[in-house]
């Protein structure tokens, strides 16, 4: 099962205690902690070493940022040797934030707390370079953090004394967001089952517009006709919402890009999931996507109840290919009311 993958993003030496620490606790998470020292990271032998890092950072889920009094190495393979207090230079550390923030993975953004006191007074005291200030080595911490206020989202700032606030409060937010993903998910199947509703309330509509076109219409000795062919409509309706919300038909729709009419005529001739098997492999299909298809009901029990629950849909409810036509982007029907015998009829009653 994949797992998530947390990116720590830091200087080293003055913070290799809290990045061990971290690393205990993204495992006991059951996640996937990268951390450069701990060969989590994959080098590429023609790149240089930075480049491999930035990588890692563009592709992990989660990226936690640890900002200390050290800014660390200057990015890229051209870096030069060591740098003024005030010189300005991107950091390896830097690049992998702007890196992950390019992409918008969620960041946790920590600063040691000395660091953010002298970073208010340095934003009271900006270009006056005789300050003298004890907790960073550049003048680029301050710039960086700045940075990261600036931005309009994804920028919280904790500031820590100790490793064990680090903890405490990504094992907070860490549970926050998966409780805000389960809402959005509830919120989605809501909307999925809204969207049905809808849907219906519509075809009905449709319905109670062509009875009053027919009365109008006066084509009373065809009302019969009309009733049936809208009661087909309906039903067919009904069996399209259904099918659209089985899994097995997300599924195959997915593996197979078979659409939903499709679908529905195929599974109207099958007897069962055996009778299935066989007949996908007249629909055209790659082999390949054929034995896939296969495999997973072999294997699958769920799946296996999910296309017997299919097929009962289509044959419980009587799908009978009557010639409706059904448009499966913008889900609308054309019935026998607008067939060439009914417009016929409603000109002739018209004209008398």
């Amino acid at each position: 099962m994949a797992k998530p993958r947390v990116f720590v993003s830091s200087t080293y030496f003055d913070l290799k205690y809290v990045r061990a620490s971290l690393d205990v606790f993204i495992k006991s998470l059951g996640y996937e902690p990268i951390l450069s020292e701990k060969g989590d990271i994959a080098y590429a032998h023609d790149r240089a070493l930075d480049e491999s890092c930035y990588r890692e950072a563009e592709s992990s889920d989660l990226f936690v940022l640890i900002i200390g009094g050290r800014y660390g190495s200057e990015s890229g393979a051209d870096a030069a040797g060591s740098k003024g207090f005030y010189e300005r230079y991107e950091s390896i550390t830097k690049t992998e934030y702007e890196t992950a923030a390019r992409r918008d993975v969620p960041i946790y953004i920590f600063i040691e707390s000395g660091v953010y006191a002298e970073y208010l007074t340095y934003q009271r005291n900006k270009g006056l370079e005789s300050i003298n200030y004890a907790h960073v080595d550049s003048v680029n911490i301050f710039r960086l953090i700045e940075e990261i206020l600036a931005k309009p989202r994804n920028n919280q700032v904790k500031t820590f004394e100790r490793y064990d606030d680090i903890e405490s409060w990504l094992r907070d937010q860490w549970a926050g967001l998966f409780r805000d993903l389960l809402a959005r998910q509830s919120e989605s199947q809501q909307l999925t089952a809204l969207t049905e509703q809808v849907n219906q309330l519509s075809q009905i509509n449709e319905t109670m517009k062509n009875y009053l076109e027919a009365v109008l219409s006066k084509t009373v000795d065809n009302s019969q006709a009309l009733i049936s062919s809208e009661e087909g409509r309906l039903k067919r309706a009904r069996i399209n919402a259904l099918i659209r919300a089985n899994n097995w038909f997300k599924y195959f729709n997915k593996e197979a890009d078979i659409g939903l009419s499709r679908f529905i005529n195929l599974v109207s001739e099958c007897e069962g999931v055996e009778d299935f098997s066989k007949k996908i492999a007249k629909e055209g299909l790659e082999v390949r996507v054929v034995d896939h298809i296969r495999m997973t009901l072999e294997h699958s029990a769920e799946a296996k109840r999910d296309l017997v629950d299919a097929i009962s849909i289509v044959k419980s409810n009587g799908y009978v290919d009557s010639g409706i036509n059904v448009d499966e982007d913008s889900n609308n029907f054309t019935s026998t009311l607008n067939s060439p015998k009914f417009r016929k009829r409603r000109t002739s009653n018209k004209e008398d």
